[in-house]
């Protein structure tokens, strides 16, 4: 199993590039960030790095950790831009780009960027044209599409990322639709859970891929999930009690068991989240440590 680690863009740049390398010397094996513009909570108010221009200062910093958005909202950018995003990150890091792709859906940053935020229906159709946009630009010299959202017209794309393919990662849930797309589209396919809300998914998954005549294990599955590593056995007890279908906790012990539940169900890659292991990035880096040498040490590849 392969470990990610999940920096969040609410802090200083500096604090994330320190962060980035420092999980790259710890051995994790890629970072993260998500793309967000503004906090969810009310008041909206707080720093928020944009995910790409970041990204790609990270792959200048780092040398060797495969770097990722978790997700890039769908309705931000047309999706040939974000390809052209993409394929030079790839360039500027030598090949570890990963392109994550979700339909988008917070609220409060489409109506404060006027932005607009479809029904389900249209975010998830379009979600579907755009993995077909970027899939043909990375492929192809010269692209045509015309889909019903969009459009391309003898488009080209150089230069091409240095990975062939891409890997594309599709954050999605829904299990009639959108898990569809990834089983036609995606590379990897990456979904918030823990063990016991897992397996169902990866059920609906396998049915969507022989759907299609897909192999099942040719589409790589990764997760995360808010992680609470403490030593005190009664605050362990009162934290797993009240885990959520995003979070678990437990000693050091317990969290390697749920890593290997995970590594059972055949999932590739779990990605550790920062907004659970401290208030100060020295805290952070710490727990970080812990992480890969307590609870993830059997199961690393």
């Amino acid at each position: 199993m392969r470990f990610g680690y999940w920096i969040s863009t609410e802090h200083p740049f500096d604090e994330v590039a320190a962060a980035a390398r420092e999980a790259e010397r710890l051995g994790y094996d890629a970072v993260y960030v998500a793309d967000h513009f503004m906090p969810q909570t009310e008041p909206p108010l707080g720093p928020r790095l944009e995910a790409w221009t970041t990204l790609g200062a990270l792959a200048a910093c780092t040398s060797r950790v495969r770097l990722g958005v978790l997700v890039s909202g769908n309705t931000y950018r047309h999706p040939a831009v974000l390809a052209k995003m993409a394929a030079t990150v790839d360039r500027i890091s030598g090949g570890r780009a990963l392109l994550g792709l979700g339909a988008g859906w917070q609220a409060n940053e489409h109506t404060a960027y006027g932005i607009e935020l479809p029904e389900v229906p249209e975010l998830l159709g379009r979600l579907d044209e755009a993995c077909q946009v970027i899939k043909s630009l990375f492929e192809k010299t010269w692209s045509d599409f015309d889909g019903r959202w969009y459009h391309l017209a003898n488009a080209p794309l150089e230069p091409k990322p240095v990975q062939d393919p891409l890997p594309l990662i599709l954050g999605v849930a829904g299990e009639r639709v959108a898990m569809g797309i990834a089983a036609r589209h995606a590379e990897v396919w990456n979904y918030w859970s823990t063990p016991k809300t897992m397996g169902h998914k990866l059920e609906v998954l396998d049915t969507h891929c022989e759907r299609i005549g897909r192999d099942p294990s040719s589409l790589e599955r990764t997760t995360q999930a808010l992680v609470q590593l403490r030593d005190d056995e009664k605050e362990v007890a009162r934290l797993r009690n009240e885990e959520s279908r995003n979070s678990i906790a437990g000693t050091p012990t317990q969290l390697s068991e749920d890593l290997c539940a995970f590594a059972a169900l055949g999932i590739a890659e779990f990605i550790l989240p920062d907004r659970t292991l401290g208030k100060g990035h020295a805290e952070r880096m710490e727990l970080a440590a812990r992480f890969l040498e307590e609870v993830a040490a059997p199961l690393r590849s």
